[in-house]
């Protein structure tokens, strides 16, 4: 694995563009892109304030620049450099901004959810959406664009609105029947939205695109409920994890569960149980060469390796702490593989722990025990190929043929937080 030089950035503001042709950082109130296949600059553009979100365009053409603390949107153009533009929301205040599937279309949500607006680049045109829901995902569109779904909350009722994106008309407004409504998200093929309650009630409803109830998923009552919901990108699986520490898949034909996914703390039935083992690097004072001794930091650097655990396997588990308003237990994290083929999950009171499941045959195929808690993991998109991070120096990947441990040469405290994954075939 190659590496390239330490790029400084501000708020993990580091993404590559949708074509994977360009990568864009934010540092403080200055956005750089580069090109990926040489990293060298290629445009750097200099913001009103700091940058609190960017994002690109569909097509690759447009950043986005949203400065939330200012109520500023600025949008910057990679063809022609000397075109920008900028939108102020003014005293009403801006919370979230991002773009539309068309990447013409910017969304801002104002202080309060009072209202989305929805600005045009091309005509100048402004369309008002009122009674946004805040809650963990309000807004999603189908996988080609064509419509938006939004969470709307009205006379203490919860209801969803489904826009055409060509021209923001309302095609369907229809009631929930959740107390609390917590996210929605859009199958991939565009047919149903699934929306689920907030953690007091489980509860998961599938509606079509004109508003009919398809059917009604609980699993149990009187208990914290779902904390996670996952499409596969296939559409012939809805992935639910529960405060349980269970995921439970249902089906696309009679929406049932077909199958549950358990995470107890004793392993006893999978393939493979990878365990990453911590060395540190022994180096006598007088074997050590004068040009290392500079080096710093990076020359006792903790090199580490996977090794295969024999079964059955103990797992760390941390007792969640009952005075804290989101206690840490439960399935937080689903993220199906690009084929459909896999699925990983992570249980809040598992930090160090990521699961592989097998959705061919419905069973654990591998687990992942790190020495420090995961903070993300993410799938290859072109291939059955997971990274994840924990916080340290180090990048590791898991495939079908094994895992590894990936060093990240650099002097310094530097520390992966994010994995941004794009391949090129």
């Amino acid at each position: 694995m190659n590496f390239s030089e330490v790029f400084k950035q501000t708020n993990q503001l580091c993404k590559v563009s949708p074509d994977g042709k360009y990568l864009a950082t934010c540092v403080q109130y200055r956005l750089v892109v580069r090109d990926v296949s040489t990293l060298q600059i290629l445009q750097l553009y200099t913001c009103l304030d700091q940058v609190s979100h960017m994002e690109w365009s569909s097509d690759s053409l447009f950043i986005l620049c949203a400065m939330y603390n200012r109520g500023l949107v600025q949008v910057w153009s990679l063809e022609q450099p000397d075109w920008h533009c900028k939108i102020d929301e003014g005293s009403i205040g801006l919370v979230s901004s991002r773009w539309s599937p068309d990447g013409r279309h910017i969304l801002n949500t104002t202080e309060f959810h009072l209202r989305v607006t929805v600005w045009s680049l091309c005509t100048k045109a402004v369309s008002y959406i009122k009674y946004p829901k805040a809650c963990q995902k309000g807004i999603d569109f189908s996988r080609d664009g064509r419509y938006m779904a939004l969470a709307e909350r009205r006379d203490c009722k919860d209801y969803v609105c489904v826009f055409v994106c060509d021209d923001w008309h309302l095609l369907r407004h229809f009631e929930t029947e959740t107390q609390d409504l917590a996210g929605l998200e859009w199958s991939p093929n565009g047919c149903v939205l699934a929306v689920w309650d907030s953690c007091l009630e489980y509860k998961v409803l599938l509606y079509s695109l004109d508003g009919r109830l398809l059917s009604t998923y609980s699993a149990y009552e009187w208990s914290l409920g779902v904390k996670s919901v996952s499409w596969s990108p296939s559409s012939q699986f809805l992935a639910i994890g529960s405060y349980d520490e269970k995921v439970r898949i249902l089906n696309h034909i009679t929406w049932k569960k077909i199958t549950q996914f358990e995470h107890p703390a004793i392993i006893d039935n999978t393939k493979t149980v990878y365990k990453e083992a911590e060395k540190r690097p022994g180096v006598g004072s007088d074997e050590m060469p004068l040009h290392n001794i500079t080096m710093g930091a990076t020359l006792f650097n903790t090199q580490s390796k996977y090794e295969i655990c024999p079964l059955p396997v103990q797992i760390p588990v941390v007792k969640p702490d009952p005075d804290r308003a989101s206690p840490k237990i439960g399935i937080s994290v689903l993220a199906f593989s690009s084929d459909s083929r896999y699925l990983a999950t992570k249980n809040d009171n598992m930090a160090t722990a990521v699961w592989v499941w097998d959705m061919q045959k419905m069973s654990l195929e591998a687990v992942l025990e790190q020495t420090s808690a995961v903070r993300c993991f993410q799938w290859d998109p072109l291939r059955p190929r997971l990274a994840l991070c924990a916080g340290n120096t180090k990048l590791y990947l898991w495939s079908p043929g094994g895992c590894v441990s990936v060093q990240v040469p650099t002097e310094g405290n530097l520390k992966i937080l994010l994995n941004i994954i794009y391949t090129i075939e």
